[in-house]
């Protein structure tokens, strides 16, 4: 695969559909705030494009001509892709392990979230990016598709639960914004679980994502039971359930080429 710039994209809408809740706003993210990359496995029409942002790709086109070493960009990632793309995907890279996702949309009141009263929720700001930097590693992911701390703090995206010191006890944020749904993220600190400020930061970022206009969506492991239980309390109802790969390193090419054979599933850190 070769990286090509936004401009040079063939009509996205024909490869990434636009408005579901899912993985698809990974695409509509990249395209939307300019954080990822695009990926195509020739510039001038292209047989397969995919779009990459915070070790998640979503993979599309035909892949029947692609050459193994072809996808080798797309290493140590979290593929989303059809499963006419398992065999090359397999050719291509040295381990690949399904992990079983769920897709759930907003269509409930969240349960009520007491806070103590040293606590208070908001939105980030500029003036939050030293304490979201002293949140990693951890918490590194969570600012990945935002280019950073910086980006998740000014974004306008994120919501935090705040103590009067300054620090940052927990952050619900928009993850992957599409053209529809925002896909929700959230993060505690370990020594504050279990006291309901996860549910306070979601309920707030929720109400600001549906006053722009769009719905929030949340996406989780089937094996991730604290996600799970989170989505519901906070009004998350399930609505799709789908399968992505975590592909490692790029396969030797001096080892004769395997057949695809599914992989025991693993479980996704949470």
């Amino acid at each position: 695969m070769i990286e090509i710039l936004p401009r040079d994209l063939p009509a996205p809408s024909r490869w990434f559909p636009t408005g579901s809740p899912g993985p698809t706003a990974i695409a509509e993210h990249v395209l939307t705030t300019g954080n990822g990359r695009w990926w195509a496995d020739r510039p001038v029409e292209p047989r397969v494009i995919a779009a990459s942002c915070a070790g998640h790709v979503v993979l599309r086109g035909v892949p029947d001509a692609l050459a193994p070493q072809t996808l080798a960009p797309l290493a140590d990632s979290r593929v989303d892709a059809p499963s006419r793309f398992l065999p090359a995907l397999d050719s291509a890279f040295e381990r690949l392990t399904p992990w079983e996702r769920m897709t759930w949309t907003l269509q409930a009141e969240p349960l009520p979230a007491k806070l103590p009263m040293s606590v208070t929720v908001r939105r980030l700001e500029a003036t939050d990016t030293e304490a979201v930097h002293v949140l990693e590693p951890e918490a590194s992911w969570l600012s990945a598709s935002w280019g950073g701390p910086r980006g998740l703090a000014v974004g306008g995206h994120a919501w935090a639960a705040v103590s009067r010191t300054g620090r940052i006890l927990a952050v619900a944020c928009t993850y992957f914004r599409g053209t529809r749904y925002e896909d929700v993220a959230v993060y505690t600190v370990p020594d504050r679980r279990r006291h309901h400020l996860a549910l306070a930061c979601v309920t707030s970022l929720c109400a600001d994502i549906t006053a722009r206009g769009h719905l929030p969506s949340w996406s989780c492991s089937v094996h991730s039971r604290a996600d799970r239980l989170l989505a519901w309390t906070a009004g998350f109802r399930l609505v799709h359930e789908y399968v992505h790969y975590a592909v490692g390193s790029p396969v030797v090419r001096d080892r004769p080429l395997n057949a695809w054979e599914p992989s025991e599933a693993g479980r996704e850190p949470t």
